[in-house]
C-alpha cells in the first residue's frame, strides 16, 4: 500500500518555535508599528513639557504597540484572499502557511483585548477608548468597508494611523486638546501623499485584486496633482502647531525645512508624469517616511530645548 500523502497541517505542526514567532512579528507589520511610536513618544513629551515619566512611556508605547499589532493582525487575516495574489504580500505568515487563520483571529482578539486592558489598567480609560477606536475603525472602516470599493479609502481609512498622536497625549494629560488635534491632522493629511505613490508602484498588483487604489483608477498625472495637494496640506497643517502649542526654533525651522524638501519631491513627481518620463514614485515614499520622523523627533526635541521664535 502506498503512503498516504501529508496533509498542510502536519507540515505546519513541523515549524519550529523560532519561526512561529517570527511569523506573528510578521503578523503585526512591525514597519507599520514602528512608525506609529515615532509619532507616539514626541507628542508625550510635548504633552508633558518634559520627559514624562518612563513608566507611563514605556506602557503607553507597549499598549499602542499591542493595539496596532491587533488592527494590523485583523486586516492580515481579513485579506488573507488578496495578498496571496499581490506580489507586496504574498510573503505574509498567512499566504505562506506559517500561521492558520484561527491562529491570527486568536492573536488579534488576545492582543486587542490585551491592549485595551494594559491601557486602562495603567494609563487611563480614555487612552484605552481611543484605542479601541484606532482598531475598530481600522477594521471596519478602512479593511471591510472602504479599501474594496473606493479609491478615497486610504483618505478616510488612514485615520486610525492618526490614533496613537491622541492617545499617546490623553496618556499623559487624561484629557485632548487642540495641539494633539493639530497633530492628528499632520498625520492624517501626510498619509495618502505618503501611501499613492506605494500605490502608484504597485499597480498592478492592486489592480489583480480589483482593489480601486487612486494609483490604479486614475493616471500618473492626476495621482501626482492629489500628491501634491495634499503635501502642501501637510506642511500647512504642521505650522499651525508653531501658535497653538508655542513651539520654537527648532521645531518651526524642520518643520518649513522637511516640508519643502517634501514638497519639492511631490513635485517632481507630478512634472515627471506631466512630462511622461519614469515617475519613481518610491523617491516621494521614502521622502515621506524621513519627513514625518523628523517633524515629530522635533515635536518631541522642542519642549526639550525650547527656543523661543522673536515675533
Amino acid at each position: 500500500m502506498q503512503p498516504v500523502a501529508e496533509s498542510a497541517s502536519p507540515q505546519l505542526e513541523r515549524i519550529g518555535v523560532r519561526r512561529k514567532i517570527k511569523a506573528y512579528v510578521a503578523l503585526t507589520k512591525p514597519r507599520v508599528i514602528e512608525l506609529l511610536l515615532v509619532t507616539t513618544a514626541p507628542v508625550m513629551i510635548l504633552a508633558a513639557q518634559g520627559i514624562p515619566n518612563l513608566w507611563l512611556l514605556l506602557g503607553t508605547l507597549v499598549g499602542g504597540s499591542l493595539s496596532a499589532a491587533s488592527a494590523n493582525a485583523f486586516n492580515c487575516y481579513i485579506d488573507r484572499d488578496i495578498d496571496k495574489v499581490m506580489e507586496r504580500t504574498k510573503k505574509r505568515p498567512l499566504v505562506t502557511g506559517e500561521l492558520s487563520p484561527r491562529e491570527a483571529l486568536v492573536f488579534a482578539w488576545a492582543t486587542g483585548i490585551g491592549s485595551t486592558i494594559w491601557l486602562g489598567l495603567l494609563m487611563n480609560w480614555l487612552a484605552a477608548a481611543l484605542s479601541v477606536v484606532a482598531i475598530l475603525f481600522y477594521v471596519f472602516v478602512y479593511t471591510l468597508w472602504l479599501k474594496r470599493r473606493t479609491p478615497q479609502n486610504i483618505v478616510w481609512g488612514g485615520a486610525a494611523g492618526c490614533m496613537p498622536v491622541l492617545i499617546g497625549w490623553a496618556a499623559v494629560t487624561g484629557s485632548l486638546d487642540w495641539a494633539p488635534v493639530i497633530l492628528f491632522g499632520i498625520v492624517f493629511l501626510w498619509t495618502p501623499p505618503h501611501y499613492w505613490p506605494l500605490s502608484m508602484r504597485y499597480k498592478a498588483d492592486y489592480a489583480a485584486v480589483s482593489v480601486p487604489m487612486l494609483g490604479v483608477v486614475r493616471g500618473g498625472t492626476a495621482v501626482g496633482l492629489q500628491v501634491v495637494l495634499y503635501a502642501w496640506a501637510t506642511v500647512a497643517c504642521s505650522l499651525l502647531l508653531v501658535p497653538l502649542a508655542q513651539m520654537g526654533m527648532i521645531y518651526g525651522v524642520v518643520a518649513l525645512a522637511s516640508g519643502a524638501w517634501f514638497v519639492v519631491e511631490s513635485h517632481k513627481l507630478y512634472s515627471r508624469a506631466v512630462r511622461g518620463a519614469e515617475i519613481k514614485p518610491m523617491r516621494v515614499f521614502h521622502a515621506s517616511i524621513s519627513y514625518l520622523t523628523l517633524v515629530f523627533l522635533a515635536v518631541g526635541i522642542d519642549p526639550l530645548v525650547h527656543l523661543p521664535i522673536p515675533f
